[in-house]
């Protein structure tokens, strides 16, 4: 629309409104476009029209002055449908609330766990060391979803005034920061689930396994964690550079690509249920032999099989196979609800009852609280 050339005589100028793009339109007359293509019921309304008038002074008509008069009424979806919609708005607004609580709550807490695990020098094995690494892909996954949806937000939340605002806003280096945001936040779900794998291991050969070197497979431990999602984000990565080039990558038109990261996750934590099945037989087995009373037997039972659930992530199973393509309607919340709120809490959860629930911790804390009592006396008496 550029390119061409201009009308002789009086007549109102090609423009974009912030809507949609008009051409030249002659004095006195109505000039019609089709409905703008980006509208999200396009395809219920993309055989409508929207015009605008050309005034008789080769202006186009406005309203108040300033704002552009357009009739838009054949490009508007049906009231009930946007209804509807605005529900389903606030409906996710509410799920972000919540789920950045959890991960700022999950956030605080694991800095703290890290931080008792790192100071108390007695604590220091190779079980607390995989559990430092554990919080520390807790925070990274929570720290990385923050900042990605803090990008998310400066990118699309900000207002449109201009054409140079719809330039930057769709410019390749604006997506740069949150396409890298994206691509961290899915490294670290999946270190975060590699880790999980790498607890079960260690926890299944401990009960289970021989006699084994722990500094031979500490290494061992730390390429599964660290190094396995490496294998699957990069070919994902590439795969959206070449095929899904868009806005922040945060959209997934092809789902044959989000298997590449669907996959292993769901690999992961099929293998943990296994593991999972298979330390609970040998707890029950333990348990039965040293039965007491049937109902503390039942009540150690039910503990160990809480405890062993957050730790291997479990809860991931309920929905392996409700996929994001086959969940619709309630079940679709539901999913979204429950996955939200277990996966920003998850990290609290498991930094309390691997940290600041577990015996020896408490003891090494207990222990170093008396020895600052000890080192400060003038302080405790004033208190």
């Amino acid at each position: 629309m550029a390119s061409e050339p201009y009308p002789a005589g009086l007549f109102c100028n090609r423009t974009f409104d912030m809507y949609a793009c008009w051409p030249d339109g002659s004095p006195g007359t109505a000039v019609n476009v089709s409905c703008p293509f980006y509208l999200p019921w396009f395809e219920k309304v993309k055989h409508g029209l929207v015009s605008r008038r050309c005034g008789t002074d080769g202006q186009w008509v406005t309203v108040n002055g300033s704002q552009p008069w357009r009739d838009y009424s054949q490009c508007e979806d049906e009231p009930e449908v946007t209804a509807e919609e605005e529900g389903a708005r606030r409906l996710m607004v509410s799920f972000k609330v919540l789920y950045t609580v959890g991960y700022s709550l999950s956030l605080l807490t694991l800095i703290s766990a890290l931080l008792v695990l790192t100071v108390c020098r007695n604590l220091r094995c190779t079980r607390n060391y995989i559990h430092a690494n554990l919080f520390a892909s807790f925070g990274l996954r929570a720290t990385s979803v923050m900042v990605k949806d803090a990008l998310l937000e400066r990118r699309w939340g900000v207002e449109l005034l201009q054409v140079a605002d719809w330039e930057a806003l769709l410019s390749h280096e604006a997506a740069l920061g949150c396409r890298a945001a994206q691509v961290l936040m899915q490294y670290c779900i999946l270190a975060n689930h590699y880790w999980f794998l790498v607890e079960a291991v260690y926890l299944y050969k401990l009960l289970i396994g021989a006699v084994f070197s722990e500094k031979n497979y500490y290494r061992l431990y730390l390429y599964l964690g660290w190094g396995t999602p490496v294998v699957f984000v990069v070919p994902w990565m590439a795969a959206k550079y070449l095929k899904e080039n868009a806005e922040c990558w945060a959209l997934n038109e092809n789902m044959a690509y989000w298997w590449i990261i669907r996959i292993p996750i769901l690999l992961a934590s099929l293998i943990n249920l296994l593991i999972f099945m298979r330390i609970l037989k040998v707890i029950l087995a333990k348990l039965r032999a040293n039965q007491k009373g049937y109902a503390d037997y039942k009540l150690r039972l039910a503990k160990a099989t809480l405890t062993l659930i957050p730790l291997f992530g479990i809860h991931e199973v309920v929905f392996i196979f409700a996929t994001d393509e086959q969940t619709t309607g309630i079940l679709r919340y539901v999913k979204v609800f429950f996955t939200l709120f277990l996966n920003s809490f998850q990290g609290f959860l498991v930094a309390v009852l691997y940290c600041f629930a577990n015996k020896e911790v408490k003891s090494e804390m207990k222990k170093k609280w008396q020895l600052w009592k000890l080192d400060h006396p003038v302080l405790c008496c004033a208190q």
